[in-house]
């Protein structure tokens, strides 16, 4: 009787914690703006160290989280300033098997370190839009320095 009731127990633990990972990603996908996103969070070795989760856009931030987390707040914090495309490429060797078949990886420099992103072909356009924009009424520092003729 007592292995019945520990195996009870411990399905009843399994199914709260999936309970909680979901009512999670509810609350922080409510509002819309997500994508499906993988961080490189370990260079280590080669073609290893990626961990799926998911992107928000919030104002000039890009705010990721792991998919297999009970936190609310983001894992990382992407600022749009400071943030730039270094190189883009396909999924090598071990990284083949650890993503889907249409993701690009996005090397980003930032101000506080270098940081690979991994996303599907048809978000990358999206998310490069979203580094090149400005917010209403202010130029952007891409376009800052270049010199534009007097009207």
């Amino acid at each position: 009787m007592e292995i019945v009731e520990g195996i009870g127990i411990g399905v009843a633990v399994i199914l709260g914690a999936l309970l909680i990972l979901f009512a999670r990603r509810a609350v922080v996908t409510r509002s819309g703006g997500i994508i499906r996103l993988g961080v490189r969070t370990s260079t280590m070795l080669d073609g290893r160290g990626w961990s799926p989760g998911f992107g928000r856009f919030v104002g000039d931030e890009l705010r990721w989280y792991r998919l297999f987390s009970f936190a609310i707040r983001p894992a990382r914090v992407l600022f749009r300033e400071g943030l730039a495309v270094e190189r883009r490429r396909l999924p090598e060797g071990q990284e083949r098997l650890s993503m889907p078949a249409d993701w690009v990886i996005l090397r980003c420099t930032s101000d506080h370190a270098p940081v690979e992103i991994a996303m599907a072909r048809s978000t990358v356009t999206g998310f490069l839009s979203w580094l090149e924009a400005a917010p209403p009424g202010a130029v952007s520092p891409r376009l800052a320095s270049q010199d534009w003729p007097a009207a």
